[in-house]
């Protein structure tokens, strides 16, 4: 890659950013459509965040990805959001424009387009999606299913009263009378009649504990997704899978969430296919 002075710039913020596959990511693509143009790593410290954002900004800089623990701050930065950003309560994306930063929230987007390009047959309406988790990423998962439609979404998270926060927070949105919160464990209760299952904790990643769920009560027509991909088939998606369930994994998510900011950034549409999947886990 060789830059010129009027190499278009863009990059990552979090703390620490060191394990961030972003920059892999938008610099293959970068090479791949021959733009002079380059997406880096910036670490940044918490209390550093705002005026790093705002330097960036000055610098000529087209925009930023946020990572943690960033995205919540993200939000108070901005001069004007997105209605997903503002639904889901945190800012992934940044844009600079004719001094103002404007802000969005990708997860959602991401989510639902790999659903869709995982399993082409599979339609949000078709009955209710169950989210294990009820965090940050659960509550973009929340809004995608909600816009896409789901006709019930269950909410099951070992803290109950996290998952009682995340409802009520949106409650008043669009769709938000759909959202049930269902007890940890009650796996037969959860499962029956599901048309997705989606775990959005980190339970079954690398280092951590593993899930353990009982799928006996799972439709076999349901589609199952894990949205983290370090293992990239985890083992509810290899017990899914062996008892004949459409499976999605998560990596996924990252890629297409990253097709907005890319095309905002360096004016081309990006493509996701199985290329940019080897190559992104080979680093």
């Amino acid at each position: 890659m060789i830059l010129t002075g009027r190499s278009r710039l863009a990059g990552v913020l979090g703390w620490p950013v060191g394990h961030s596959r972003s920059p892999r990511l938008h610099n293959h693509w970068l090479e791949r459509y021959g733009i002079d143009g380059a997406y880096v790593p910036l670490p940044v410290r918490p209390e550093s965040f705002a005026s790093a954002v705002t330097a960036l900004a000055n610098l000529s800089f087209l925009g930023a990805n946020v990572t943690v623990p960033h995205k919540e701050a993200a939000l108070r930065v901005c001069d004007e959001v997105t209605s997903s950003a503002r639904r889901i309560g945190a800012v992934n994306t940044l844009f600079f424009h004719d001094e103002r930063i404007l802000g969005d929230n990708t997860d959602a987007y991401g989510f639902i387009q790999n659903l869709f390009e995982g399993c082409p047959k599979w339609k949000a309406t078709s009955g209710p999606a169950v989210i294990l988790g009820a965090g940050g990423a659960a509550r973009a998962l929340c809004v995608a299913l909600m816009d896409a439609g789901a006709p019930e979404i269950l909410i099951a998270n070992r803290t109950r009263t996290r998952a009682e926060k995340l409802a009520d927070s949106l409650s008043q949105d669009s769709g938000g009378e759909r959202l049930r919160i269902v007890e940890w464990g009650h796996w037969s209760d959860m499962l029956s009649g599901a048309n997705l299952l989606v775990n959005a904790t980190s339970l079954g990643m690398s280092g951590q504990p593993p899930l353990d769920i009982d799928l006996s009560a799972l439709p076999g027509t349901a589609l199952v997704n894990d949205i983290v991909y370090a293992p990239l088939e985890t083992d509810l998606l290899l017990r899914a899978r062996e008892r004949g369930n459409w499976v999605v994994d998560g990596l996924g998510m990252l890629l297409h969430q990253a097709v907005p900011g890319f095309t905002g950034w360096f004016e081309r549409t990006p493509e996701v296919d199985e290329e940019l999947r080897h190559f992104v886990l080979e680093g």
